[in-house]
């Protein structure tokens, strides 16, 4: 299949449920970057990473240690499956076809509604960068040199001042 190209979109999550499936290191990756942009977000895995479980103690995260449940998703705008389970992972997937929800299944490139992307912020700015779910060292090579310049910039501004 032709890889298809993706339209970047930068979405008002503040007011969205946002649901994570799973609770391993991509997982936490994804809910750390999620946090920058809402506060709407349940994480829910029968183990999660001590990070996940230090969000939930916080308030930060809804963290919910058990299996999902189809109702999980019944109020959620979007939602990420992040398990090693490739079975449930597909299971999720059907359901947000289903009702309607957008999905991004990290293991599969071909079950993403949208791609999650590399983000850089900086005062105003941000930035999200993806290789369409092809080459994520590149991509991570890309945003960290972005980071490198808005920093920089950043600097510059200061001894404008």
């Amino acid at each position: 299949m032709k890889n298809k190209r993706y339209f970047p979109m930068f979405v008002d999550l503040s007011d969205k449920n946002i649901v994570v499936v799973g609770g391993g290191n991509i997982a936490t990756r994804r809910v750390k970057t999620l946090l920058q942009f809402t506060r709407n977000i349940t994480v829910v895995a029968p183990q999660m990473t001590l990070e996940l479980l230090e969000m939930g103690k916080a308030g930060q995260i809804d963290s919910q240690i058990r299996p999902v449940k189809r109702t999980d998703f019944v109020r959620a705008y979007m939602v990420i499956a992040a398990t090693n389970d490739g079975k449930l992972n597909d299971d999720i997937y059907r359901v947000c076809k289903e009702e309607g929800i957008y999905v991004n299944v990290a293991s599969d490139k071909d079950k993403c509604d949208f791609y999650f992307p590399g983000v850089v912020m900086e005062d105003e700015l941000v930035v999200g960068i993806t290789a369409s779910g092809l080459d994520h060292k590149k991509a991570r090579r890309v945003r960290e040199e972005i980071q490198k310049v808005l920093e920089k910039a950043a600097g510059e501004e200061e001894d404008d001042e």
